[in-house]
């Protein structure tokens, strides 16, 4: 059993954020400035808040005999007091036999065509583990990209303003900027191993280390520009972060209208349709937050039972960087035409060449982590070059045939290019499995219980969210 190392640092970074904040907002008070301090108060209270009702939700708290636990919650001690009972599991493993153990069959991924199956037993301490894990994760996310990125854009703000860096404020920017990292980081983890649920994953260090170049240069750079156009065109950046949040926000509950697709039930069984609406729409309001700054590597799907969609799609994530990246040299550009003299100790030219440079290099280490580094890349219908390249190429016909004077009449002044089939290039997916077999495992986001379709002869762990574990064998008929 692994170290629970993971929710040590995820609570670490909450703590120490919390914590540099809190004194931060008492240096503003003394210097009586109330708006900056209210502001940094707001941006830690509320993500707060909502990681601990994260962590009371999954492990179903409320429906338990646990007072000390939820009055702990109420006093924003809740994640201290997680960390501590995990490694308390940890620590009690191996020390007494458990009564009940159950046997989970993870596929290997395949490196000379075969996939081969490994059977692991599972007790019941290594279950209640796996929830404290999953629901670090989530919280971590919602932690970076509701609290930690707004924070980290408010105090440069602040620093642009008054064109100086404090000790504090130099420490809560450095803490935040680590926070949003990490949980791009574990997002990018999560998706996936809820995509390849079904086979042993083994993230390699050098993964990692493309993961946070890659997440760093683009969360750093994104930041940068948004508070450079904002110190300028105060006005103009409310439109903005409103269209973009805007746009990430009913992007999926469009797709779920065009779908027809049933309103999803299976969420919660004790939540009514009106709790199932408010846990979906903060669902879609941290899936806007999260493409505000970044690519989202979890993508949302409503229609999908599991609310996640499991393709791999290569042209939806070009064409977001494309667009983000002409959205970053637009406001850079902007920021430029408009500075004003408090910009005047700084090369202008070189900052807006090394911020696109550096929005570049995080492209390049995602490639770089998707070609090589990507623990299932084996098991991708195409990679990512070819992916990027087949969007491109499908970009290029669709602005040939848009414009009807730039059809040949006579010589065709380019080389013929090779169509691809229709269902190729809508969308470039990454198969869960080789030699053609689809995958049917599912994956709740919620309730992290895998089980296997009844078409499958295996053997599956479903566990559930209070860390029970249920061993269930399902049969072809």
């Amino acid at each position: 059993m692994r170290l629970p190392s993971s929710i040590f640092v995820s609570v670490s970074l909450f703590t120490a954020e919390t914590t540099a904040a809190l004194y931060l907002s008492s240096t503003y008070r003394s210097a009586g400035d109330q708006i900056w301090q209210g502001l940094t108060l707001l941006f830690t209270l509320v993500p707060s808040v909502l990681v601990q009702l994260t962590l009371t939700f999954i492990h179903r708290d409320l429906g338990r005999d646990r007072p000390l636990v939820l009055l702990l919650h109420i006093l924003q001690l809740g994640p201290i007091v997680r960390c501590l009972e995990a490694f308390c599991i940890y620590g009690s493993v191996g020390r007494v036999e458990e009564p009940y153990v159950s046997i989970t069959r993870k596929k290997q991924i395949p490196r000379g065509g075969q996939s081969e199956e490994v059977e692991r037993q599972v007790g019941q301490a290594e279950g209640k583990l796996f929830t404290h894990r999953a629901a670090f994760v989530r919280s971590s996310v919602i932690q970076a990209f509701l609290g930690s990125a707004p924070q980290l854009t408010l105090q440069l703000y602040i620093c642009a303003l008054q064109q100086g860096v404090s000790i504090g404020r130099g420490t809560l920017m450095v803490i935040s900027l680590l926070s949003i990292v990490y949980g791009a980081l574990r997002c990018n983890i999560l998706a996936i191993k809820i995509k390849y649920d079904d086979y042993e994953v083994d993230v390699r260090p050098v993964a990692y280390m493309c993961i946070f170049l890659w997440r760093s240069f683009e969360i750093a750079s994104r930041v940068v520009v948004l508070v450079l156009f904002s110190s300028v065109l105060q006005l103009w950046i409310l439109p903005v972060v409103l269209l973009n949040f805007i746009v990430f926000f009913f992007y999926p509950w469009i797709l779920f209208w065009l779908s027809h697709s049933p309103f999803p039930e299976n969420i919660e069984k004790t939540l009514t349709r009106v709790g199932t609406t408010i846990v979906l729409c903060l669902l879609t309001f941290l899936y806007a937050g999260i493409n505000m700054f970044c690519w989202s590597a979890v993508q949302v799907k409503l229609c999908d039972p599991d609310l996640i969609n499991k393709s791999q799609n290569w042209y939806r994530m070009a064409v977001y960087y494309v667009l983000r990246f002409v959205e970053n040299a637009s406001l850079l550009l902007l920021w430029f035409m408009y500075k004003t003299e408090v910009y005047n100790f700084i090369c202008a030219p070189l900052l807006v060449l090394l911020l696109l440079l550096a929005y570049g290099i995080a492209i390049f280490f995602m490639l770089v982590f998707y070609q090589f580094c990507h623990p299932c890349r084996r098991l991708f219908s195409s990679s990512m070059t070819q992916g990027l390249w087949t969007c491109s190429s499908l970009l290029c016909l669709s602005c040939n045939s848009a414009s009807p004077q730039n059809r040949p009449t006579g010589k065709s002044p380019c080389p013929p290019t090779r169509k691809e089939p229709a269902n190729d290039g809508a969308q470039d997916t990454s198969s869960d499995t080789t030699d053609d077999m689809p995958n049917e495992t599912t994956y709740d986001m919620l309730n992290d219980t895998v089980c296997d379709s009844p078409n499958k002869v295996s053997n599956s762990i479903c566990v559930g969210i209070n860390g029970d574990i249920n061993h269930s064998v399902s049969c072809n008929a």
